[in-house]
């Protein structure tokens, strides 16, 4: 709204339908206006898939590590605690990464999973760091390798390094095989390649000469469909190769290794740096010849010394293997375990793993240490410093892969989702501890792939993919399936849609190829379309040559993997194929019409299909292509129940195929859409689109959610974030983006305790997700700098100021708060000062009256890391409306919104009245307890500096007389934790007052209750000592020090000033004194 003339404010009371109406020409909006939003990381702290990871010369604490699609992570301390540090970047697809032998300062990162299986992600190219990962250069070559699977640097020169680039997983391309740059990655020459369809999978050095390098050559292509007898087509080009001219010739090694006829695979290589003849590799072969092998003559020659497929045999993964640096006969190979042999790989024993699988990939081992030992896998990277005894955990990791999310409706609500290769998490989105830990977690038992439904009347229940159902009170899982026994009657993928109707709570949906309905919960079903995939397809000609070794060809493999029962009709689902096409039945299921766009392409995969919450004809349909090897978003809308179809993509780049859209359910028009990089949004219905990424790292946006005011994003590498309150995005429009000054509505805000432990708070490096925001969020924005203070002022109903701040405010130093309290300041919470910047602000108001003047303050033991607020804080507010006033100058806005107590407490408003006058009372109790002691104070050292000059007659005793009373008042606050001795109860003074009047504030704001009978006579107590002590201290005031200000008169002496406070004396914050 625009500013009014100084002494006018107003309340906003626009209609909804005004704040929510974008004009059709409202295409973007600058960042600024909403930049200060943040998404907040939630978890779980569970890793995921990692295949990169390496340790640093002479560095035996170092590590990084990189998550497939999490970026890359750095420890200091041997893998207990990591940090991010490659969130800046526009990818979080990791698949190689090198630290310089001679330069440990110098990183490389090669972009891209390089992994063949039907879940990957791809990358762009090669990055560097020459500051050991504080910053980052991207090179700007090798983009269109899209996976790097190893990258080797010379021993003596950083700037010399290998790169094996996998190529295109879904189709040919040029830039693969082995690439070679002796700039620092500057520019790069292709030294080894076979044809389009033929990558690098592996290298390796020679440990004693760097001019000799072994390279696996791997013919592999991911089909858009999954294939149910392995991970990937096989080509005729696989195979290892060795040059001993650094890189300028290759040949073949050959002998004893599997051939093309043998169905040869990916290979792993490693090399002994004990005895650089003795190589090792772990070779996949589809038809025989798989195993680990062994050569004693640097290649020239193969032995199979095992041929357990257990050990060796592993198509889609990394196929890790090493050797241990001290020790040629002892090797470790990465598979769903990791094996160790001893005898140079004739037998080998479980290293590490557990039931069920951690599939690992990659194994470090420390040249200098080699009881240092780091794994990658599945579930994360983990650390060994006593050869494999004991390890670090990778529950500290939040690089979850999660497919899709989903919320129920409890307070605070929970966040579901199936993880891959872990299982599946239900986590709060806010703790009551202060921050989300995995106390605040649940394994709900589904399958990791797919969907979770929570039972719309009970969130108790879940419903999973593969179809379980569960109580979650006793973790009791059942199988509902409606094919008990998958006997080929029905076709599934990893990946199928659970889904409730949102007009009829009892309806649950299931997808094969057919679509199912329950209403009793999954006891039984009903099919109710005919199968909606694909009768016949062309095979895309991005299989190229691989076509041919397809073992399934012909046979049908389409499932629905995309339905959206409508918000408007009941009887109305949209469903869409794997395989490209889409159906509408307005009839509950009898009858279906093929509605599919005419750009949809054999294997163009549905993934998500959003109905319109305001009209029953719209929808939305998010389609990957990433597995016909086109990169771009495409989103479509129909207005006219899929008759017709826009494809509405402008504004996201071309690079990220798209995952999700979904459709904000209060303001029509407001879309948000995830891809394989980035979160946008659009303003006006999809017609255009711009970033949300924020501080939300670049990885695969796999699903989004919205509940309430808050957007959910399950990323597939980087857990769950969420966006608190984003309705700023709701109330944006033109008028707001042309104004100078403007303060969006607040939400409904909760008095939600900010942390309810009352135990030892965890350790600051333990890991845990944010909580959000514990107040009221007030966002404004301001277009130029404030050249006056900008202040915010709280009002309650009767128009009573509750609390005012200012951009003029100063937070109290750091050594002040140091000296107040015995414990590190990392666990102090910074103080928020109004911004008079330009750009858009987000300030929080924590639903507490001003703090009292107290004469301790401290942070409790329920503390958070860099989290934890300085008490005593001020009286809860109650709950009711309120109206924040933002002014500068000459314009002030005005808002109104509304507190509301926790959702989960039923105390009756009479006893949080009668709670809020003793808060109150106590408060008022402690402004005028530190007030009076701070005179008193100031009495007494005016009588000190007097004393010596008073000499020894009447006027000394007078003087001693009135120190004496004043000493009374003064006292001292008691400082044994328990209390006074038992049986003691020495008279109140004004320090102690102030003390107990704390003391009753804790008491008083334990609990959302009346105060206790014991505590509310305490209270009265302490109120007529309060009284007491004024009245002496009035009296004093009015009658001691104006008869002895006459005698000092008399002496030539200064008269004593009551109304004097010392420079020294205890100070109260900023509006303190504001109205109680």
């Amino acid at each position: 709204m625009r500013g009014h003339a100084a002494g006018k404010w107003f309340i906003a009371g626009i209609a909804v339908a005004t704040i929510f109406c974008a004009t059709a020409n409202a295409q973007h909006f600058d960042q600024k206006l909403f930049s200060e939003m943040r998404w907040r990381c939630i978890g779980p702290f569970r890793g995921g898939r990692t295949v990169a990871i390496s340790g640093v010369p002479h560095q035996p604490n170092v590590f990084y590590m990189a998550a497939v699609n999490g970026g890359v992570w750095k420890t200091t301390d041997f893998g207990n605690t990591w940090n991010p540090i490659f969130d800046d970047q526009p990818t979080g697809s990791v698949g190689a990464l090198a630290v310089a032998p001679s330069d440990p300062n110098v990183i490389y990162v090669g972009s891209g999973e390089g992994l063949q299986r039907p879940d990957l992600a791809t990358g762009d190219g090669i990055y560097k760091s020459t500051d050991a990962g504080k910053t980052w250069t991207h090179m700007q070559n090798l983009r269109d390798a899209q996976q790097i699977t190893a990258i080797l640097v010379d021993p003596q020169d950083p700037n010399r390094l290998f790169v094996a680039a996998e190529g295109h997983p879904y189709g040919p391309n040029e830039e693969r095989g082995v690439f070679r740059s002796t700039d620092g990655g500057h520019t790069f020459a292709k030294v080894l390649y076979k044809d389009e369809n033929t990558g690098a999978a592996d290298l390796a050095f020679d440990p004693s000469n760097a001019q000799t390098i072994y390279a696996v050559l791997w013919a592999a292509r991911v089909a858009p469909w999954e294939i149910r007898s392995g991970e990937s087509f096989i080509g005729a080009g696989s195979g290892l190769f060795k040059s001993t001219d650094g890189g300028n010739t290759w040949r073949p090694l050959t002998k004893g290794l599997p051939t093309a006829d043998d169905g040869l695979s990916r290979i792993g290589i490693a090399v002994a740096q004990s005895q650089p003849n003795r190589v090792y590799a772990t070779v996949e072969a589809k038809k025989n010849g798989a195993g680990v092998y062994r050569s004693d003559d640097a290649g020239e020659s193969w032995n199979l010394v095992n041929s357990d497929r257990r050990i060796g045999g592993r198509g889609p993964g990394a196929m890790g293997i090493a050797v241990a640096s001290d020790n040629p006969d002892i090797i470790y190979v990465a598979n769903t375990t990791t094996w160790k042999s001893k005898d140079g790989g004739k037998t080998f024993v479980g290293f590490k793993g557990a039931p069920g699988g951690d599939d690992y990939q990659r194994i470090w081992i420390s040249s200098e240490y080699p009881q240092i030992i780091a794994l990658s896998s599945d579930q994360g990277t983990v650390i060994s410093v006593n050869g494999g005894a004991t390890w670090s955990t990778w529950y500290n990791q939040p690089t979850a892969q999660f497919y899709h999310v989903t919320t129920d409706n409890r307070f605070p609500y929970w966040v579901y989702g199936s993880q891959q290769e872990s299982g599946s998490v239900a986590t709060m989105s806010r703790s009551d501890y202060g921050e989300i830990t995995f106390r605040d977690w649940r394994l709900p038992g589904i399958f990791e792939y797919g969907y979770i439904a929570v039972d719309p009347l009970d969130p108790n229940i879940l419903y999973g993919d593969w179809l379980t159902r569960t109580r979650q009170d006793i973790g009791e899982y059942a199988k509902i399936t409606p094919e008990p026994i998958r006997r080929g009657e029905y076709r599934y993928a990893r990946t199928l849609p659970v889904v409730f109707s949102p007009l009829e709570p009892h309806t649950l949906y299931f997808a094969a190829n057919v679509l199912f309905k329950t209403t009793d919960a999954g006891n039984s079903w009903q099919v109710i379309s005919p199968d909606l995939t694909r009768e016949t397809y062309e095979i895309s000609k991005h299989l190229g040559v691989f076509a041919a070794s397809d073992p399934e060809k012909g046979k049908h493999r389409g499932v629905i993997y995309a339905v959206a029962p409508s918000f408007k009709e009941a009887g109305t689902i949209w469903a869409g194929t794997d395989d490209g096409l889409m159906h509408i039945t307005r009839d509950g299921g009898k009858t279906w019409k093929d509605i599919t766009p005419p750009q949809l392409k054999p294997w163009s995969k549905v993934s998500i299909i959003e109905a319109s919450h305001f009209d029953a004809g719209t929808a939305y349909a998010a389609i990957n292509s990433f597995r016909l090897d086109d990169l771009r978003a495409h989103i479509y809308r129909t207005r006219d129940y899929g008759k017709t179809w826009t494809e509405i993509t402008r504004g996201i780049p071309d690079g990220g195929a798209s995952n999700v859209v979904r459709e904000d359910p209060v303001r029509k028009g407001l879309l948000f859409a995830g891809t394989e990089g980035s979160v946008y949004v659009s303003f006006n219905d999809g017609d255009d689109w711009q970033p949300l990424q924020l501080n939300l790292p670049h990885t695969s946006m796999r699903d989004l959610n919205i509940h309430g005011d808050d957007l959910i994003v399950a990323t597939h590498g980087r857990s769950f974030w969420i966006l608190d309150d984003f309705t700023p995005l709701r109330q944006l429009n033109d008028e707001v983006a042309k104004s100078a000054a403007h303060l969006f509505a607040p939400q409904k805000a909760i008095r939600f305790r900010w942390n309810r432990n009352p135990d030892t708070p965890l350790p600051p490096e333990f890991p845990a997700g944010k909580n959000p925001p514990d107040g009221a969020i007030i966002d404004y924005y301001l277009a130029s700098v404030a050249k006056d203070p900008v202040t915010l002022e709280i009002f309650d109903s009767q128009n009573h100021l509750v609390r005012r701040f200012s951009s003029t405010d100063k937070p109290i130093p750091m050594e002040k708060l140091a000296a107040e309290n015995p414990i590190p300041m990392y666990w102090a919470r910074p103080e928020q000062i109004l911004s008079p910047e330009p750009g858009m602000h987000r300030f929080v108001w924590n639903l507490h009256y001003a703090p009292p003047d107290a004469l301790e303050h401290e942070f409790p033991i329920s503390a958070i890391y860099r989290d934890t607020p300085r008490y005593p804080l001020g009286a809860w507010v109650l709950p009711g409306a309120y109206t924040a006033k933002l002014s500068s100058g000459s314009w002030s806005f005005a808002k109104t919104f509304s507190a509301e107590i926790d959702p989960r407490i039923k105390t009756p408003s009479i006893a949080l009245h009668k709670q809020f006058e003793m808060e109150t009372g106590a408060v008022a109790g402690m402004n005028e307890s530190f007030a009076a002691l701070a005179h008193v104070k100031s009495v007494r050292s005016q009588l000190k500096n007097l004393d010596a000059k008073a000499g020894k007659g009447a006027l000394a005793d007078s003087i001693a007389v009135l120190d004496k009373k004043c000493a009374e008042l003064e006292g001292a606050a008691q400082s044994n934790f328990f209390g006074v001795a038992p049986g003691a109860k020495p008279p109140e003074n004004f320090s102690t007052l102030n003390q107990h009047f704390g003391g009753i504030l804790a008491v008083a704001d334990s609990a959302d209750a009346a105060p206790t009978t014991q505590a509310s006579a305490v209270y009265k107590e302490l109120q007529l000592a309060l009284q007491d002590l004024t009245g002496r201290w009035t009296k004093i005031r009015e009658q001691d020090i104006p008869a002895l200000n006459v005698e000092l008169k008399k002496a030539g002496l200064a008269a004593i000033d009551p109304s004097k406070v010392p420079d020294a004396a205890p100070s109260a914050d900023a509006d303190s004194d504001d109205e109680p």
